[in-house]
């Protein structure tokens, strides 16, 4: 499966946050959006890095009850897991593994344009192999040849 695929069954909706704004505003749009994961950048479409959830637990960890306060240019990821709509999942998989990441960027040349989360690799994973049973299963039960 290619990663673009799995952004057709995603919002097309790219969370972003300026770079100047609180830590604590990137965790109000985590529990407004049900997300975890923001791109930061000064206009849509521009990317400088990246904030998730556990960028946050560790500039709690690391500045303590400053943190909140803290501007995201001075908390986020300059050094960004990326993938292009052309890649392959189990690529994907590989980045996430190889990174200690739960999601990849997906870019567009120099335009982020989705992200891929570990939450997507478990639900298409799962997909593929409920439908491989069921064909197995028919495949057993000799249904659907002729």
């Amino acid at each position: 499966m290619h990663v673009c695929q799995i952004l057709k069954d995603k919002s097309p909706e790219l969370i972003s946050i300026r770079p100047d704004r609180p830590m604590v505003e990137v965790l109000r749009l985590f529990r407004e959006n049900n997300i975890g994961f923001v791109v930061v950048g000064r206009r849509p479409g521009e990317c400088l890095g990246t904030l998730s959830e556990r960028d946050c637990c560790n500039a709690v960890a690391e500045y303590g009850t400053d943190a909140p306060l803290m501007r995201v240019a001075d908390i986020m990821n300059r050094n960004v897991a990326t993938c292009s709509t052309d890649d392959l999942l189990p690529y994907v998989m590989a980045i996430m593994t190889r990174r200690r990441t739960r999601h990849v960027l997906v870019m567009d040349g120099s335009t982020p344009i989705g992200v891929v989360s570990i939450g997507d690799v478990v639900k298409h994973r799962l997909e593929e192999s409920l439908r491989n049973e069921e064909a197995l299963h028919e495949y057993i039960a000799g249904t659907r040849y002729h």
